[in-house]
């Protein structure tokens, strides 16, 4: 991969706080004299990739699982357990987010010039995905000026999250078509370039089934705006039109990007020391007590034993309290393969049983329900015990109401994003499932934060366009809520 012609407010930015003052000649001096000056889609695909899902793994380990209860700190100045959200955790993946989003499109980019229709569809699904990942997190940001710091738009104006997600869904849709003519079309992946795509080794049926998986998510994401009718395009992929728009149909077609222990495809974790990974927290009370109750084999993987038993600790503890870590992740999560997960097919599975409770599909969200819960235990090279799905604590609860039925749901769908970059918080801000216990030191008036705030130094390089965007959304605030967050 380049490094790097491919600018972005945010490289921009960032380049501009390191030194005293950015020049028009920002970019000739930042241009490699020795590249090439296009780059093959092939070439991009597993750096930007692999860049983008191990700084993903690296803050669901300091972000997501801190908030979502999976560990606790055992560092009492380390608040983000407590809803401590502080502007500077913002940068860090505002940065990466954005300077890969310009590979992505650049994938799209290069291949539009050859017309291959395969990378044309491949770079589509990655922009939608990591713009996913950006708009999620803020709410109203850059996006169709953003990116564009080759055609001299330094301060790209911030699109309203409604837009961003309408834009998504049509790009989903563009790339579900190409993808749909590279097939008809017999079109393939060099034999040469297959080892540079590391998620399906090349197999565009395998990339459109997780463009059309990816969609059905965000669709689930935007069910509560009714000027999308998210329900409607629910049933059509699943139901009235599905041969058109395939899904993920087994483990094997989840969107996971291995992990090896040789480069380049090391775990964000490869390098760290295990202190780093382990040290300053054990698994919450929460996590642990869950697992326990179900009698799931994941927790043999995912915990320790604490002497003879799995336990955890509670989150959100009172200042000064600090509990004696019991049950922590093991060594062996650090080179963990598995976590690598972008979108996984019992993920989808639990969408479908949702999308059955709501009425958006003509099923029984049982069905959905168990296929979820047994495949995301096999996914991990694990057997479902003998009568797991008639468990008390796992057996879908066919009398029980509306909330019960997807407390359920979310639950086993919160333990099936384990380490997904942020997509139990952003699950939990939609819906508020699965129940967390609120421990008692917990500030911001114990309400879970519904964003983060933009980097500071947004406010003094993209000024007016920053102010337009907290006055659009009501404030730059971590309780102002996005526009998906209707509940």
């Amino acid at each position: 991969m380049k490094k790097i012609k491919l600018f972005t407010l945010t490289a921009m930015a960032v380049s501009c706080l390191a030194t005293t003052s950015c020049t028009k000649d920002f970019e000739e001096l930042n241009t490699n004299p020795n590249a090439a000056s296009k780059t093959t889609p092939s070439s991009l695909l597993a750096p930007a990739l692999h860049d983008v899902v191990t700084r993903n793994n690296n803050r669901a380990l300091r972000l997501t699982n801190e908030l979502m209860q999976v560990h606790v700190t055992t560092l009492d100045t380390d608040e983000i357990h407590r809803y401590v959200i502080r502007p500077s955790e913002s940068d860090y993946m505002w940065n990466n987010w954005y300077l890969q989003r310009t590979n992505f499109i650049d994938i799209y980019n290069n291949a539009l010039l050859t017309q291959q229709k395969g990378y044309m569809g491949i770079g589509l699904i990655l922009d939608v995905w990591v713009s996913s990942l950006i708009t999620d997190m803020f709410g109203d940001v850059p996006y169709s000026d953003a990116n564009k710091g080759r055609e001299g738009k330094l301060q790209p104006k911030f699109d309203s999250q409604e837009t961003i997600y309408k834009d998504l869904f049509a790009k989903l849709e563009e790339a579900n078509a190409l993808l749909a003519a590279a097939e008809t079309a017999k079109e393939t992946i060099a034999e040469d370039e297959k080892a540079l795509d590391p998620l399906f080794y090349g197999d565009l049926a395998k990339w459109r089934k997780f463009g059309n998986s990816l969609y059905l998510r965000l669709l689930m994401r935007a069910s509560g705006r009714p000027e999308v009718d998210a329900p409607a395009k629910i049933r059509e992929i699943v139901e009235s039109n599905a041969a058109f728009y395939p899904i993920m149909a087994n483990n094997e077609e989840s969107a996971i990007l291995r992990y090896t222990t040789t480069m380049p495809l090391t775990s964000a974790f490869a390098d760290m020391r295990e202190y780093d990974f382990n040290g300053p927290h054990g698994l919450s009370e929460f996590f642990v007590d869950n697992l326990n109750a179900m009698g799931d084999p994941r927790l043999s993987k995912w915990a320790t034993l604490y002497g003879s038993v799995y336990s955890g600790i509670p989150s959100g503890y009172v200042p000064g309290n600090v509990p004696e870590r019991q049950s922590y992740y093991p060594k062996a999560l650090m080179n963990e393969p598995l976590l690598g997960n972008i979108l996984n097919y019992a993920e989808v599975q639990f969408i479908l049983s949702e999308a059955a409770l709501r009425g958006f599909i003509t099923a029984d969200p049982k069905t959905y329900y168990d296929r979820g819960v047994s495949s995301a235990i096999t996914m991990w090279t694990l057997e479902v015990p003998a009568g797991h799905l008639a468990k008390p604590t796992v057996a879908f609860n066919e009398a029980g109401d509306f909330d019960a039925k997807l407390e359920q749901i979310m639950l086993q769908k919160y333990f099936t994003l384990f380490f997904t970059d942020f997509q139990q918080w952003y699950e939990y801000r939609r819906t508020g499932h699965p129940v967390l216990p609120k421990g008692p030191g917990l500030q911001n008036n114990g309400v879970m934060p519904s964003r983060f705030r933009y980097p500071v130094y947004v406010q003094s390089l993209n000024g007016a366009n920053y102010s337009a965007a907290v006055a659009a959304m009501g404030g730059d605030d971590i309780n102002t809520k996005v526009w998906w967050d209707v509940d």
